[in-house]
């Protein structure tokens, strides 16, 4: 892993101590801290009576109900949940995007969210696409420890998890940092992403010039990822595709989201990496303060 991989990982981990991870409402917050689903299971937090049937936990019956009534009931508690985050890094090429802020924005956006999930008191996976989607090594510790990552995939998240879903862990959070810039339907890396989760989000990562070019005139365009070239001329008709074709194809992954109950921000890396505010997350309520 390049050093400079581990600066901005670090980078990243420090500015995070000022932040924490909001839950959606698919996790509530419990007394002290604890953190409780709405199905039932074995905490101290009371959640309602029910019939006692045969194999239920004798423990569990409530005497007073059968001294009042005659009636034998159980009582339920709200399952006690652990919250678990999975970040996971477009390791493509386009993320390493040579005269821009990207490599360092997005490595240093998951040394943050790991740190904002231990402020939390959750834990974490952190995950990297290349020609599948695997576990980065040492991804559960602090980011100082991680290792083996690389912006150098010629495969798309898309096609990695295609090629082999991940296993996330069951009701675990999903946040995905990506550019997005694949071919497909955004639906198809949803499906992956979203299965059996309690919560997706999907930080768009991009460069400035990615969302305002500038450049005009005839141009020679090198694919970051393929290394295919084309010469091309760009007047203000083409400037103009462009803009409506990338606002396409944001509102394309916005409205998956919305179809698969996850949320959407687009951040810019230079944006972000200038003093690690970040207004659109918390306004988001997918970062606090902590």
């Amino acid at each position: 892993m390049k050093s400079e991989y581990r600066d901005y990982l670090l980078q990243g981990q420090q500015a995070g101590l000022r932040y924490a991870l909001f839950t959606s409402g698919r996790i509530s917050q419990g007394l002290a801290g604890s953190n409780l689903g709405s199905r039932a299971g074995s905490s101290l937090e009371f959640m309602e009576h029910r019939n006692y049937m045969p194999g239920d936990d004798l423990r569990h019956i409530d005497w007073g109900v059968f001294a009042r009534s005659d009636r034998l009931c159980t009582k339920m508690f709200r399952e006690e949940i652990s919250p678990h985050v999975e970040i996971v890094i477009d390791g493509s090429r386009s993320m390493g995007l040579a005269g821009s802020e990207k490599a360092r924005a997005c490595l240093g956006l998951a040394g943050l969210l790991a740190q904002a999930s231990i402020n939390s008191q959750f834990t974490f996976s952190a995950w990297q696409t290349g020609d599948f989607c695997e576990k980065i090594v040492n991804g559960s510790e602090s980011p100082a420890a991680w290792d083996g990552l690389e912006l150098e995939s010629i495969v798309s998240p898309g096609e990695a998890f295609k090629r082999y879903p991940p296993h996330f862990r069951p009701r675990s959070i999903r946040v995905l940092i990506s550019d997005l810039f694949w071919v497909g339907d955004p639906r198809q890396s949803l499906m992956s992403l979203a299965a059996n989760a309690s919560d997706v989000v999907i930080l768009q990562l991009v460069a400035r010039r990615d969302v305002e070019p500038g450049d005009q005139g005839s141009l020679r365009l090198i694919d970051s990822e393929t290394g295919q070239v084309r010469e091309l001329f760009v007047d203000d008709a083409a400037m103009q595709r462009y803009e409506q074709n990338f606002s396409r194809h944001q509102q394309n992954w916005r409205r998956a989201c919305t179809e698969f109950g996850g949320r959407m921000v687009t951040l810019v890396a230079e944006d972000v990496v200038k003093d690690w505010h970040l207004p659109e997350l918390i306004e988001s309520e997918i970062l606090g303060v902590a």
